[in-house]
């Protein structure tokens, strides 16, 4: 009979005082002084709102985009016009998932692109303050305590007077996202939303998830369905996300409509229901809207989507008046092909904020 005592599990299990704890509790204290207290439903200790020191979940990034400084202390974001921040979570996503590692792989892929635009003649290091304020400590395993910290953690470098360019995640994230800003803006915010799917459910599998993010934001107190206008819509779609654009007021302009009309023209009408009565707008960009070719690293792909040149010359127009914040989300590493998928995400990015750069647009607070 094996004497229990004698394993080696077990013998290494006996000596774990001898394993010390002093490192724990000062990197705890380190993480909070950097990345700000935890949202309040939040009880565990040694979590933090941002991802600090080496605490922070190990599906979170530790590269910058475009190669950016580091803005570790949090509390030091101010000094920056743009920060660019990851939401890596995925427990939203109804089909496949991976877009956890979304910032991760968007990050790692804008590495490769130069901060200089010839298509916009700017050079983003020479004309935006930018920075990465790194990751939200998300829970895969809590949907509400995670959006409570998008919450807090996209609200706080709003209210510092800087622009939040969001890598996701799923697309669910957006609700907390427009939560943590609408706060702090005093007026109405209409949005341009670019995704193959309405995503305005009110539930989905007994949660908040990737297909209900437009219903929650719409019943904000500052953000009307009449001022949402969603792009590209089509494809593989809920019959019931038809209802809610029938009664809700929003509008809804499918692939049909931009082949008929043109992007200009659809951009024109954008603008113009986005920005009726409101004090600023936000862009959501779901990358599935691209046809499935240009992007496989998603977790919903459907065909008859939009070019890439189509899909960059639609955020050129939506964004030159400028925007209070964008996500870009659905990008999952994991089914990617040659990392085109978040090269597709990077270079979205990059050419928004360049035309922000052009136009002299950044949102004033």
């Amino acid at each position: 009979m094996i004497d229990r005592n004698e394993l080696h599990a077990m013998k290494t299990a006996a000596r774990f005082d001898e394993f010390g704890n002093t490192r724990f509790p000062t990197m705890a204290k380190r993480a909070v002084e950097l990345g700000l207290e935890p949202a309040d439903s939040i009880k565990s200790e040694g979590m933090s709102c941002f991802a600090r020191t080496n605490l922070g979940p190990t599906y979170t990034s530790h590269e910058t985009f475009l190669r950016s400084p580091f803005c570790e202390d949090i509390h030091k974001v101010s000094e920056y016009d743009v920060a660019v921040v990851g939401i890596p979570y995925d427990s939203g996503a109804s089909n496949r998932s991976g877009t956890r590692l979304g910032p991760a792989g968007i990050r790692h892929a804008s590495s490769q692109i130069s901060p200089f635009n010839p298509d916009y003649g700017v050079d983003l290091y020479e004309n935006i303050k930018l920075c990465d304020a790194g990751d939200i400590y998300t829970l895969p395993a809590n949907a509400e305590k995670t959006f409570d910290q998008i919450t807090k953690g996209i609200g706080y470098i709003f209210s510092q007077g800087v622009t939040p360019i969001v890598l996701g995640g799923d697309h669910s994230t957006t609700f907390p996202t427009l939560r943590g800003i609408s706060k702090y803006i005093d007026g109405n915010i209409g949005v341009i939303h670019i995704d193959r799917h309405s995503d305005c459910d009110a539930i989905q599998m007994d949660e908040k998830m990737h297909g209900t993010e437009w219903y929650h934001s719409t019943h904000l107190p500052n953000l009307s369905a009449k001022n949402l206008v969603q792009i590209g819509i089509g494809g593989n779609c809920c019959k019931s996300w038809s209802k809610f654009t029938r009664d809700s007021g929003c509008t809804a302009i499918s692939m049909e409509d931009i082949d008929k009309y043109g992007i200009d023209k659809v951009a024109e009408l954008a603008l113009d229901i986005a920005w009726k009565g409101c004090k600023a707008v936000y862009v959501s960009l779901d990358i599935d809207v691209l046809e499935a070719a240009f992007c496989p690293g998603t977790g919903t792909p459907d065909f008859g989507g939009m070019l890439p040149r189509e899909l960059l010359r639609l955020l050129k127009l939506v964004t030159a008046p400028g925007i209070c914040g964008m996500d870009v989300v659905e990008v999952s590493p994991p089914f990617d092909v040659s990392e085109i998928t978040s090269l597709a995400a990077s270079r979205c990015i990059i050419n928004v904020l360049c035309n922000l750069a052009l136009n002299k647009s950044l949102y004033k607070h």
